[in-house]
């Protein structure tokens, strides 16, 4: 896939995805107002705004991977060329569905508002079981030598406290 195409599919794929799952949907369930904070402690929403910028930051930066790095999309309809393995991908295997549920999970402390945070629980189940059935076997039939080694050393969900240097 040429370089254009990855960046413009990987950015249209960026709002339709994710901007419906962490930005659509969220603002459906909260209708963006505040209420007290969680658990009575004004901290959580400080919580939850760091949580929010990292995941975008997460989001963004592992986007651009696919598209520069892996010369393709995270669309399953345009997949990469290649495996990405560099940036976040050194730490968590599922960098951009992390940084989803980040921004779902830090609106929701961000708010007050526990609804949101139980859509992030449920779009983790069902991103879960999506990589289990869908994405791992394709992975691994793909690029079978270079998935093997990746998912020996680094988690798929809870990053390594060091990065992968494979």
């Amino acid at each position: 896939m040429r370089r254009t195409s990855s960046v413009l599919g990987s950015i249209l794929f960026l709002f339709v995805a994710p901007g419906f799952v962490a930005g659509v949907a969220p603002r459906w369930i909260s209708r963006w107002e505040m209420r007290p904070p969680l658990l009575g402690f004004e901290a959580m929403r400080w919580i939850g705004g760091l949580v929010l910028a990292l995941g975008m930051v997460l989001l963004i930066d592992a986007f651009a991977r696919f598209a520069l790095e892996g010369r393709g999309t995270p669309a399953p309809v345009a997949p990469t060329e290649r495996l990405v393995v560099t940036g976040p991908y050194r730490f968590v295997r599922n960098p951009m569905y992390v940084a989803v549920v980040s921004l779902i999970l830090g609106q929701g402390l961000l708010l007050g508002q526990t609804r949101v945070l139980v859509y992030g629980a449920l779009v983790w189940l069902l991103m879960h079981l999506f990589v289990l059935a869908y994405e791992e076997p394709t992975l691994r039939a793909s690029f079978p030598d270079d998935y093997a080694a990746f998912t020996r050393h680094v988690p798929r969900w809870l990053p390594r406290l060091g990065p992968w240097r494979g």
